[in-house]
């Protein structure tokens, strides 16, 4: 999709606060509210924008241990493959989990308390799924960059 400068600059404004009243944009943008609202339901029709959401600070909820494994799964069949998708999407701790190139398959981010925590989602959640061959871990030091926002 072709975006215009009033869309980069409206997605922009939107990507930094979503709560931003039509007028507060309209203004930001020298456009008429209508217009703003107009652009916006183009926007959500086409999927652009996907959904609405609060992003919550981890340290705030207790769960500012952030785990990073790699997941390699014993084969890569079809079944195997979707049992595990299937299975892991249903981990409430992964937070993300992408399907990868390389040594491993998988790349998960897993969000716990603490290192306890981790230990026990682990032991009695994603190791307890079938077809995992390895897995290894490594943990958040400090995070540097964290942004939702994709630029245009």
């Amino acid at each position: 999709m072709q975006f215009d400068l009033i869309d980069k600059k409206l997605i922009s404004l939107l990507q930094k606060d979503s709560k931003k009243t039509n007028k507060e944009l309209s203004n930001a943008l020298n456009l008429s509210v209508t217009a703003v609202y107009e652009r916006i339901k183009k926007l959500e029709k086409t999927g652009v924008i996907d959904k609405y959401v609060a992003l919550i600070k981890k340290d705030k909820v207790n769960k500012a241990f952030v785990a990073f494994c790699h997941i390699k799964l014993t084969q890569h069949t079809h079944d195997y493959v979707v049992k595990f998708e299937r299975e892991v999407t249903n981990l409430e701790e992964v937070t993300e989990c992408y399907h990868i190139s390389g040594d491993y398959d998988y790349l998960l981010k897993v969000l716990v308390k603490d290192m306890e925590a981790f230990r026990e989602f682990m032991v009695s959640k994603l190791t307890s799924i079938n077809h995992i061959g390895s897995t290894h871990s490594m943990f958040m030091i400090n995070e540097v960059k964290h942004t939702t926002a994709i630029s245009l």
